[in-house]
């Protein structure tokens, strides 16, 4: 029979893996609305067919990026020092209004507090969205981070993997949610609802405890807790924060490119107009994919037990799944969709990544590090849509061929080096986590 302590702790793991879970399904849904909504909202909002791409850039891999960049830091410093609870659901809360506020923009007369707006800058729906992209961005960032952080910290180290495994899979599945609800439902009211469900998860804060080896370290270790610079010194510890990153950049260039601007490269690679893919189904198969790489890259890093070679493995499917889409995705939409499965599945270490950033650093400085560094990958699709726009324009002359071309130097530079960075770091699988970083 179970005794009442060890049911409370079992209570307690499920509560928190449960949570997390469906807050990354939020915090995924919410992530993914404006590529999926990019095109009908801008038209609606007076933005040329034309100018939707290069808008959609700014808005998503700019703004919302460096949303995410500002707020992974901010909120993984709380976490050190507030503690990972706190940081859960106030990211969830902020992202879920500047969602809710994101359905309400529109252009506004020049009076009454409609004035105060035009002071700020914000009197058009345009600069609405742009601040609101970046909010959401913020709020988004807190949420993957503590919750990994503090589902690490619950589970035993055996079961560690497994336990993010679950939290990664299901929150991916948010984007294939948000694709139905798109199709279904006006742009406005999508945003309604992903925010919606985000005060609704607030509910679920019930049941929910705070790490134990967080308590511990705040209360008695005397080591400094979220202190941002340590990741920044010494050398030995700003080459593991680096490396870390490094190794999975590749996988938001997949989604942040090859995924969101499909019908750009489609185009490029010579396939006739009607006969192109279109972003909604290409989010959807290739976030099938990514669920589907999530659950094998976690189960795999179990049966191996090693992060390092799992994600190498998916290193070299990444590869496979780039040539593939470039020469077997031109014959057919069907053909590009089937290449995007491959290509999220190739992408799907995601869990395993996570995981290993946890892994990597001690109680006072994981949250900060956790939550930090997924959102510094999510930040490199700006680099990598600056450098991919660089390349089109200027190395290879805006020709018909050069979307698809400078999308594909960029993955022959980026994997590569994802895989030195992985080689770079320390195995982590089965890792005692109660330590500290001095």
């Amino acid at each position: 029979m179970i005794g009442l302590p060890t049911f409370r702790l079992r209570h307690a793991r499920g509560a928190a893996v449960a949570v997390a879970a469906l807050g990354y399904f939020v915090d995924i849904f919410d992530l993914i609305l404006f590529a999926l909504v990019r095109t009908k909202s801008l038209t609606e909002l007076g933005v040329p067919a034309s100018e939707t791409t290069n808008v959609g850039i700014v808005l998503d891999n700019y703004l919302q990026s460096t949303g995410l960049v500002v707020g992974g830091i901010v909120w993984g410093v709380l976490g050190d020092r507030r503690g990972r609870l706190s940081v859960l659901f106030g990211s969830i809360l902020v992202y879920s209004v500047a969602n809710i506020l994101n359905a309400f923009v529109v252009d506004v007369p020049n009076e009454g507090f409609g004035a105060v707006l035009h002071t700020l800058g914000m009197g058009t729906a345009l600069r609405q969205y742009a601040v609101l992209r970046f909010a959401a961005g913020f709020g988004l960032a807190g949420e993957l981070g503590a919750g990994i952080t503090l589902v690490s910290e619950l589970v035993s180290k055996e079961r560690r993997g497994l336990a993010t495994t679950v939290v990664a899979t299901v929150g991916i599945c948010g984007a294939i949610a948000a694709f139905f609800i798109t199709e279904f439902f006006q742009w406005r009211t999508v945003f309604l609802i992903g925010g919606g469900m985000g005060l609704a998860l607030l509910v679920l804060r019930v049941g929910v405890v705070e790490s134990g080896m967080f308590e511990s370290v705040r209360k008695g270790s005397g080591a400094p807790c979220g202190a941002i610079w340590m990741l920044f010194y010494p050398w030995t510890r700003l080459h593991r924060y680096l490396a870390i990153i490094g190794c999975a950049v590749p996988i938001w260039y997949m989604v942040g490119i090859l995924v969101k601007y499909c019908g750009d490269i489609g185009a490029s690679l010579g396939m006739p107009e009607g006969g192109r893919p279109v972003v909604g189904p290409a989010i959807f198969w290739s976030y099938v994919g990514l669920a589907l790489g999530d659950l094998g890259s976690g189960l795999m890093s179990q049966w191996l037990r090693s992060r390092r070679r799992t994600i190498l493995i998916f290193h070299a499917m990444c590869v496979a799944s780039v040539v593939a889409l470039f020469t077997v995705g031109p014959r057919s939409p069907a053909w590009f969709y089937g290449c995007l499965v491959f290509v999220g599945a190739a992408a799907g270490y995601w869990a395993v990544f996570v995981t290993t950033v946890a892994e990597l650093f001690g109680t006072n400085l994981r949250a900060t590090a956790t939550t930090s560094a997924p959102n510094m990958v999510r930040w490199s699709t700006a680099l990598t849509a600056f450098v991919w726009v660089w390349l089109d324009e200027r190395m290879l002359g805006n020709s018909a061929a050069a979307p698809w071309q400078s999308a594909a130097i960029l993955g022959a530079v980026l994997i590569p080096l994802a895989a030195l960075c992985v080689f770079s770091l320390r195995e982590t699988y089965g890792r005692d986590l109660q330590f500290v970083d001095e």
